[in-house]
């Protein structure tokens, strides 16, 4: 079968909207289908986004069997056969538009007509997909919520999954993501002035902004330079499964996020618990609080309670872990199911 997946990208960002689209055109070229990955960049000014929507309205893919659309704008462009791996809106025009800390907007009546329209814009695609696939109950439910339209659950695996290995358990708290804000790492600092084991902290990503200098003032602050290791790079795969192998428990708590995050199953691959927030967004349909890591209040204080008893009850501790790694055989989260899927 000829497949296009389909999706954008912001330009210099890496992260998990790239990796979807990656790893899913390796698992269906191994499966012996022709694939071509249509990307095209996307930024959400308003000032320009309807015409970066055109740009995909007038892409023409008819000699593809199927397209597989993913990021926003993708679900506009035309075809007869469209599905959608639907990971997130356009969010500063839905679910955050009324949170100021992460929309910055002004609320106008330009700003307020532009999100009526963008709203009718997406409608008209969503519509036209023959099956809509989304990467959490939380996303499906915005869906349902915003759109009116249903969708199917389908939970993105990791790459080779197979290479995640429990090698032991030092004394780090890994956290491995992208460094912004919205992903709340100042949190984790924040907690390690609370803690009473002699665990340490590890933030490793990437990052185009400020945030990694706000995290270096808030250390020297706190005075944690020593205890807390910032590592301000991309992350290769290679080392994510090394830092995950040795690592005492990981950690993830971003605010509100779409879906239960890579990092979240490359933890539970390795058979660590996760660390996260009762805030977390689509965490919460992987982790249940003592079972397979701890959903702490996002609260330093709280945050560092929970630490501490991963720290302090080594054997809890890997029972989570290996709970963990159980979880992602019981929910079904492979590429087999995937494929079986997106192609049916």
């Amino acid at each position: 079968m000829k497949i296009a997946l389909c999706s954008s990208f912001v330009p210099f960002v890496s992260g998990g909207a790239r990796n979807i689209v990656n790893w899913l055109e390796a698992m269906l070229q191994e499966a012996g289908h022709h694939v071509e990955v249509v990307n095209l960049p996307q930024v959400d000014d308003p000032n320009s986004l309807f015409k970066q929507m055109c740009a995909f309205r007038w892409v023409h893919l008819e000699n593809a069997d199927r397209i597989i659309c993913f990021r926003p704008q993708a679900h506009l462009i035309p075809h007869p056969h469209k599905i959608l791996w639907f990971i997130h809106h356009i969010r500063v025009f839905y679910d955050l538009w009324d949170h100021p800390e992460y929309n910055r907007l002004e609320k106008n009546m330009a700003i307020c007509g532009f999100r009526d329209a963008l709203h009718a814009a997406d409608l008209e695609g969503l519509k036209e997909a023959k099956t809509i696939f989304t990467n959490s109950t939380i996303v499906s439910g915005r869906l349902r919520e915003f759109n009116g339209v249903d969708s199917e659950v389908l939970y993105p695996p990791v790459f080779r999954p197979e290479r995640y290995r429990n090698w032991g358990s030092n004394d780090e708290i890994v956290c491995i993501c992208r460094l912004e804000h919205h992903k709340r790492q100042h949190l984790l600092v924040e907690a390690m002035a609370h803690v009473k084991s002699p665990v340490r902290l590890r933030l490793c990503g990437s990052s185009n902004g400020k945030y990694p200098q706000d995290l270096d003032d808030l250390l020297s602050m706190l005075r944690l330079n020593r205890r807390v290791v910032i590592d301000n790079r991309w992350i290769t795969e290679e080392e994510k499964v090394q830092l995950l192998g040795n690592c005492l428990a990981a950690a993830y708590v971003p605010l509100d996020e779409d879906s239960y995050g890579y990092p979240t199953i490359e933890a539970a691959l390795a058979s660590k618990p996760l660390i996260s927030t009762t805030d977390a967004g689509g965490v919460s349909e992987f982790v249940t609080d003592g079972w397979n890591g701890y959903m702490a209040l996002p609260d330093p204080e709280a945050i560092a309670e929970a630490i501490d008893k991963m720290y302090f009850d080594r054997e809890k501790t890997r029972q989570m872990g290996e709970n963990a790694r159980n979880e992602v055989a019981t929910q079904g989260i492979t590429w087999e199911r995937v494929l079986q899927r997106l192609l049916a």
